[in-house]
């Protein structure tokens, strides 16, 4: 059987499904970065929140995942994550701005805080942060 010469990415968030046809992905795995060329032996693995890329032709794209799960065939990638974010869509001040806003949530005592909401929203902010000291690299 041939191997297809292209990969089909799909990700799906709560506010995000879509698909690309792509040549290489890079994910951040719980066990380490990892990439995936067509052909790829396959596995699951649980997503480590940090930055992946994936390239189309000469064109890379980066983007900040988390909290999630990595599905690798031979001829298809799909991810399943809370956070997928384009690196270029981020804003620095804006991410900030929600990092100070996610510390002072996880900060606070009181009982009615939703720790889990809080700690999303810090690691999101966390990985725009990171995302975007790498893109002005």
């Amino acid at each position: 059987m041939a191997v297809s010469s292209k990969l089909t990415l799909k990700i799906v968030t709560p506010d995000l499904s879509t698909s690309y046809e792509v040549d290489e992905v890079v994910l951040p795995g719980v066990e380490g970065e990892f990439g995936v060329l067509p052909g790829h032996t396959p596995f699951f693995t649980a997503l480590k929140t940090g930055t992946m890329w994936y390239r189309q032709g000469n064109e890379k794209k980066v983007l900040v995942v988390s909290i999630g799960f990595v599905e690798v065939l031979p001829d298809s990638v799909s991810i399943l994550a809370q956070v997928a974010e384009s690196a270029e869509a981020l804003d620095q001040t804006r991410a900030e701005a929600g990092m100070a806003r996610a510390k002072e949530m996880v900060g606070q005592f009181a009982l009615d805080i939703d720790f889990e909401t809080a700690r999303i929203a810090l690691l999101k902010t966390m990985q725009q942060l990171q995302a975007e000291s790498r893109r002005r690299v």
